[in-house]
């Protein structure tokens, strides 16, 4: 697997970061990215709105999916896939220390815990109401990018983030569907 993600690494990911960093970065992005970026951290923003939704009648199954799915995410993204696959940081790549716009993360690159839990709560939010998952589905979008920007992922890192983001807020939109069918309180 290291042999995978070194060869990804060097013929993939760090050209797109680097080109990234040297075409994109200025002195607005450079201050908005980390605010951008702490929208991610733990979860939390996702976590706050699936609770808020959950306590509006009309919203609670969205509130539900979104929940289901961000425990989903945890599950597979940060207790087994982040430890199994043990990818190293692009800052950490070359063994070179890098300045970042962000506190160091101290845990594995593989998969992005930001762009999951973004993913997966947006479009459980845009499958049950687009008016209100357009916008989540951008803010998602600028969080993965920030994690880019900010050279603590790799590109590879957030495109299966977001894969599996989408794929575990189908999932749990279908579970919460069944729940909802079995709960008087969710419907």
């Amino acid at each position: 697997m290291t042999e995978i993600f070194a060869w990804f690494a060097v013929n993939f990911d760090l050209p797109i970061l680097d080109w990234i960093a040297a075409n994109l970065r200025c002195p607005f992005l450079d201050m908005v990215m980390p605010l951008i970026t702490v929208l991610g951290d733990a979860g939390i923003f996702w976590i706050a709105v699936s609770v808020i939704l959950l306590l509006i009648p009309k919203t609670r199954r969205a509130g539900l999916a979104m929940g289901i799915a961000l425990l989903m995410g945890l599950v597979v993204c940060n207790l087994t896939l982040k430890p199994l696959c043990a990818r190293i940081r692009p800052y950490d790549f070359y063994g070179q220390s890098m300045q970042l716009l962000v506190a160091t993360p101290h845990d594995y690159s593989f998969p992005s815990g930001h762009t999951i839990a973004s993913f997966e709560a947006a479009t459980a939010l845009a499958l049950h109401h687009k008016k209100l998952g357009i916008p989540a589905l951008i803010l998602a979008g600028l969080i993965a990018f920030s994690r880019l920007y900010l050279y603590v992922h790799y590109p590879t890192d957030v495109i299966v983030s977001l894969g599996l983001g989408i794929a575990f807020a189908f999932i749990s939109t279908w579970l919460a569907k069944k729940i909802a069918g079995k709960v008087t309180f969710i419907r």
